[in-house]
């Protein structure tokens, strides 16, 4: 038995031990959770009864990888933006093409990121990469801190050392290192930029946990949303708060759905009057098919050895569909008839995230239905993956109907600021072989120590 099931065993027997229960301790928890608007669509951001456990060692291990790769993707920003055919194969719509090419006013590509991990005592794989990402980062500060001092946790905590993980005083530093680097001269004032939806009645409650720790840190900052911005005298305002930074929660293709290039914001970034992190540049590295230049040894042959053998070990084998011949395996294939003849063990991922477009796991569906999606991919934007193994773990899942045993999936999430792994969130969601469950949710992550 390794560490980490001997860990998750001891405290599944603290939440059965007569002391817990009767989970009144839940109750108390569940209520915190709500008074500190640590929800999800009204939803209590964590309706699960344990944290998620990471040991000193994996963690050494994801803070090498998440280095390695890093490193590489910034590299691949900078080969992609000096060598056109490679810029094709991201598949980005001209205004997005035109907006990386402007400089954003400091030197890292990557201001802030994540990277979705699959994590397991052997092995890690990389399943995606993103940017602007503040759900996990705002939502498991809070929720660490309740869960460290809620009574199973206390008492697990007299066996093992729990340490917590913190984030958003990292990306305020990343931020104003940014800004600082900019040309700014003062404490930046932060506008949080986000899309309000026609049916949207509130602000998500992670914007205003970002913005709430903002402010609390000495940061004047606000939730904006782009009608809102003016541009004038070379000043962006909103209303009457005028803003050096604005932290970018949307994304540029679903901006320029809206708007146009005369936007007062893309003015003011075109005109180095707003500090934009992360930049619009930044949003080729959120493209899945930067996995297709990255798995592509043509590309990266120049690529440091560490940042190739990163890329090997933890990248699954991408490729941007087409009507086109490409390499696996140090072998040429006929890329749709690939894709037909390996459904079981390949995935078809849009190219960026969609509300309409879905991935679909070839080992999910029926040789029709994966005949129509292979069609379909070749009309629009797709990428195919090579399949990863999700982890699954048992959780404590919390409800009116009392305390259940699942099998979920668990995403762990390395939030890394200027380069550097800081934080570390996970996404739990319902390990139900394609069928629809709306059982998903944040785990505070703890880094297992021994006493």
């Amino acid at each position: 038995m390794t560490t980490l099931e001997e860990a998750v065993q001891r405290y599944h027997r603290i939440l059965e031990s007569d002391a817990h229960k009767d989970l009144a301790w839940a109750n108390e928890l569940r209520d915190r959770m709500l008074n500190e608007k640590l929800t999800i669509g009204g939803r209590v951001a964590c309706p699960f009864l344990r944290p998620n456990f990471i040991t000193r060692r994996q963690l050494q291990t994801v803070a090498k990888a998440t280095q390695a790769l890093l490193s590489a993707i910034e590299r691949m920003g900078r080969v992609v933006l000096e060598n056109p055919p490679l810029l094709s194969r991201m598949d980005l719509l001209p205004a997005e093409r035109m907006l990386a090419t402007i400089e954003p006013g400091y030197s890292a590509g990557l201001i802030n990121s994540m990277l979705d991990l699959q994590v397991t005592n052997g092995s890690l794989h990389v399943l995606e990469h993103n940017v602007n990402t503040p759900a996990g980062v705002a939502f498991d500060d809070g929720l660490a801190s309740l869960f460290y001092d809620a009574a199973p946790v206390r008492e697990f905590r007299k066996w093992r050392r729990l340490t917590k993980f913190g984030g958003i005083k990292h990306l305020l530093s990343a931020l104003a290192a940014a800004y600082k680097e900019f040309g700014g001269k003062r404490r930046p004032r932060i506008g949080i930029l986000e899309f309000r939806q026609p049916f949207q009645t509130s602000t998500p409650s992670e914007y205003l946990l970002l913005c709430e720790a903002f402010v609390k840190a000495g940061f004047p900052a606000q939730i904006v949303t782009p009608e809102q911005l003016d541009y004038r005298n070379g000043k962006l305002r909103a209303e009457n708060f005028e803003i050096d930074v604005i932290y970018r929660l949307v994304r540029i293709h679903e901006f320029l759905l809206r708007y146009d290039l005369s936007h007062p914001l893309l003015r003011a970034y075109r005109d180095r009057a707003v500090c934009v992190v992360s930049s619009f540049r930044s949003e080729m590295a959120h493209k899945r098919s930067l996995f297709d230049l990255l798995t592509d040894d043509s590309v990266t042959s120049s690529f440091p050895a560490a940042e190739r053998k990163a890329i090997r070990e933890y990248i699954p084998w991408t490729r941007l569909v087409g009507m086109t011949k490409t390499t696996y395996n140090d072998q040429t294939v006929d890329l749709p008839e690939f894709i037909r003849r390996n459904r079981e063990r390949l995935v078809l991922k849009p190219n960026q995230d969609s509300s309409e477009l879905h991935p679909l796991p070839g080992w999910e569906t029926d040789e029709s239905s994966w005949e129509r999606a292979l069609h379909r991919a070749l009309r629009l934007p797709y990428v195919v993956q090579e399949r990863v193994e999700p982890a699954r773990a048992l959780f404590p899942v919390y409800s009116f109907a009392g305390l259940q045993m699942k099998e979920m999936r668990v995403d762990v999430h390395p939030h890394v600021y200027m380069g550097r792994l800081q934080s570390c969130s996970s996404w739990l969601s319902a390990a139900t072989n394609g069928t629809f469950s709306t059982l998903a949710g944040l785990a505070p992550t703890f880094i297992l120590e021994a006493r």
